[in-house]
């Protein structure tokens, strides 16, 4: 370590070593900091793909419904809780308050 600050260009290399310290640690955008924004980027990226595929399920589950007037009934009944009148519903959920039936 001696020699590097030693010798013909000793001011370039004492600011060099400088600024290299100052941006892998001080800046704003030091090495911490982007390591932590990449952990967070690839959990959105995650998160995006779980949600696309929900996305897709609900629209499968829509297309399947849209066509059939006793499937648009029963999930109305069993999404939205609606009903008749003088019907009373019964909704049977689990630990979790899921319903059972899906």
């Amino acid at each position: 370590m001696k020699d590097f600050f030693l010798g013909k260009y000793r001011f370039y290399k004492i600011t060099s070593a400088v600024l290299i310290v100052w941006m892998l640690f001080f800046d704003v955008n030091d090495l911490f900091t982007q390591f932590k924004m990449y952990r967070e980027l690839s959990h959105l990226q995650e998160e995006k793909l779980f949600y696309q595929k929900k996305l897709k399920d609900v629209e499968a589950k829509q297309k399947a419904v849209m066509g059939n007037s006793k499937l648009i009934e029963k999930f109305a009944r069993e999404k939205y809780l609606m009903k008749k009148p003088k019907e009373e519903i019964f909704v049977i959920v689990d630990e979790d308050n899921q319903p059972l039936e899906k």
